[in-house]
């Protein structure tokens, strides 16, 4: 899993409340067990009609949205079916943070599983980021994972809590196996005094 340091870039706006994983990956989708290629079709009901063109006006269609690390949305982001593959298909796409005002339990866990940070914050700050995101190209918004801050393209710093061992695990790049693997030379020790102690296993 990739390390979550900091990330300054465009943030793209979208105020919809209630956002489901289904919106954020439909289910024709689920068939692969990949992690990759999945970004193409993110938000693919919003960002396309039924023949396959671009909707011109959904926001990660606007050029000034295409290379969007961050965004910024609506209240209860991630909730509907507990599919894997939403926080999949937005890392795919090149997100790295969402910003909401809250999340859907298991969305939001998945999210840390993925090397993606899930930021819950009040509203009226949401509103704030939000108006920031919506200049485009010309704002570039930070979110700085160490130093547990928000910076808006106009200097205006955001606090915002995490839990010191996801932060952890996001700052080092360690998903579950990750975290397993710190543990290899633990596991190795106890295998061998295993197959001593039981060698007819």
């Amino acid at each position: 899993m990739d390390k979550f340091e900091t990330i300054t870039g465009i943030a793209a706006p979208m105020p919809l409340v209630n956002i489901d994983t289904d919106m954020i990956i439909p289910k024709v989708f689920l068939k692969t067990i990949k992690r990759s290629g999945l970004g193409v079709n993110l938000f693919d009901e919003m960002r396309y009609d039924r023949e396959g063109n671009e909707i011109e006006d959904f926001v990660l269609n606007q050029p000034q949205y295409r290379e969007t690390e961050i965004l910024v949305a609506g209240d209860n982001f991630g909730c509907g079916s507990s599919r894997e593959h939403a926080p999949w298909a937005i890392k795919d796409f090149g997100i790295r943070c969402v910003i909401a005002p809250s999340f859907a339990d298991i969305f939001f866990n998945n999210c840390f599983k993925n090397g993606i940070l899930p930021i819950p914050l009040p509203q009226e700050q949401v509103d704030i980021l939000m108006k920031d995101a919506e200049k485009g190209a010309n704002a570039r918004m930070t979110v700085d994972l160490e130093k547990q801050e928000i910076t808006t393209s106009d200097g205006e710093v955001f606090p915002f809590e995490v839990d010191p061992f996801r932060k952890h695990c996001l700052l080092e790049g360690l998903d579950d196996i990750g975290l397993t693997m710190e543990k290899s030379d633990a596991i190795a020790s106890f295998e061998t005094k295993a197959a001593q102690a039981r060698p007819w296993v």
